[in-house]
């Protein structure tokens, strides 16, 4: 069996211990003992996410800089970029749209319990939340600081520091060279490491599936089951549309994509990160035969605009606990609400349970009750594992579609021989 496949039989068996022994703390064991048992066993999952993200700001800034200079002029950078940002705001206005029409359609929100909802339990979740401004959003998107960016995991402000950087070093032509070529081994270097940081996944996913049953139980699952069902159905139906169209566009080799990045979906469903995941896509991808160059300029910038499982998750939430308290959005209202989600939502792809804090910005800018966000607390560890998986597969098929449309797919057996 091959490492990697090892390495998803390890994740899986985790996962299943992880539950089991999750369950049987939440059956026998003291109330505190339960939650010293979460805080402990959660440092597991803590240091796995942790070491990934110490890798991701040199990664997307070696690779997106390489990317942009290989490219070689604007016009391709602008082509390529265009064709990118066609697939994400088609993808993301396709999600957002799927999640209206079935929170609409299911009503969801009609059958939940108010009575439990608990305005300090969103305490810590609206400390982070501000209120939407074209100010904000400004400040959001552009550093003042790359090494303040870096140091904060702003992925959106370094991929655009990153592209004046890249665009900058193709255009000083031989002695850009010099600086693609040291951050090319760079961006080497740190994919190697992502071999040494993936082999404590296991150990991570232990951890994570461990507390959050030890804590909830499986009774969870049965307690919202109407709000989680109809999410996943949403998920499902978004599924269903992704890997219809990515069938449309690679055709046969929508498959073999499929079993390149299972490890990376697993992962991403685990922990609820698909930032977690980032390094080990990368090379997945290149393997399944997308182009370096175009991978190293298309993901990054996907992990900012391309987040389809949260687009569709905050639009559906949103207006479900609208429902629950009983206020009626019209249509403008609700569009005008997919809009702005549109723009709070970006760059928020590696932070877990990231799309209930701004659904919780949403609600306050709409007047919709913030301690409803209390009530879809307790199953939204699950909702973000799905969702989390989702932004993954998006942004693997964006990079393998735009990577199809430059002519630049190759087969994985030339890009296994050219790894090797």
């Amino acid at each position: 069996m091959k490492s990697s496949g090892k390495l998803t039989v390890y994740i899986i068996f985790a996962m299943l211990a992880g539950a089991v022994l999750g369950y049987t703390v939440h059956t026998y064991a003291a109330d505190d003992f339960i939650q010293s048992f979460a805080t402990n066993i959660k440092l597991l999952t803590t240091i796995f996410l942790r070491l990934v993200q110490m890798i991701i700001a040199p990664l997307v800034f070696s690779t997106l800089v390489v990317g942009i200079a290989k490219l070689g002029d604007l016009k391709t950078v602008g082509r390529v970029g265009g064709k990118a940002m066609l697939w994400f705001i088609s993808a993301s206005l396709m999600s957002l749209l799927l999640g209206m029409l079935l929170v609409n359609l299911f009503k969801p929100g009609a059958g939940l319990d108010l009575s439990s909802a608990s305005a300090e339990s969103v305490k810590d979740l609206a400390g982070k939340t501000q209120t939407f401004t074209l100010q904000n959003f400004v400040e959001h998107v552009f550093p003042k600081s790359l090494l303040e960016a870096m140091a904060n995991n702003e992925i959106l402000q370094i991929v655009i520091f990153s592209i004046f950087f890249g665009i900058a070093t193709a255009a000083m032509g031989e002695k850009g060279k010099v600086v693609v070529k040291g951050l090319d081994a760079v961006a080497h270097i740190i994919l190697t490491m992502v071999n040494y940081v993936m082999k404590f996944a296991p150990v991570g996913v232990f951890g994570a599936i461990a507390a959050v049953i030890a804590i909830n139980g499986l009774g969870i699952f049965i307690f919202f089951a109407k709000y989680f069902l109809y999410f996943i159905i949403g998920i499902a139906a978004l599924w269903a549309v992704l890997i219809t169209v990515g069938f449309l566009v690679l055709k046969k080799r929508m498959p073999e994509l499929l079993e390149h990045i299972i490890q990376p979906l697993i992962i991403a469903f685990t922990t609820t990160s698909s930032e977690a995941v980032f390094p080990k896509l990368t090379e997945e991808l290149e393997r399944f035969g997308c182009k370096d160059k175009i991978v190293a300029f298309v993901l990054p910038l996907g992990y900012s605009f391309n987040l389809d499982g949260s687009m569709m998750y905050m639009t559906f939430a949103s207006i479900a606990i609208a429902q629950a308290y009983g206020i009626d959005l019209d249509m403008g209202t609700q569009l005008t609400m997919l809009l702005v989600l549109m723009l709070t939502s970006k760059g928020i792809a590696g932070v877990p349970r990231a799309s209930l804090v701004v659904v919780l910005a949403t609600c306050s800018m709409f007047k919709i009750p913030p301690e409803g966000v209390a009530l879809i607390l307790p199953i939204d560890h699950f909702c973000d594992m799905f969702r989390s998986m989702t932004n993954v597969l998006g942004n693997a098929l964006a990079t393998s579609v735009v990577s199809k449309w430059e002519g630049s797919l190759e087969n994985a057996d030339t890009t296994m021989a050219e790894i090797s």
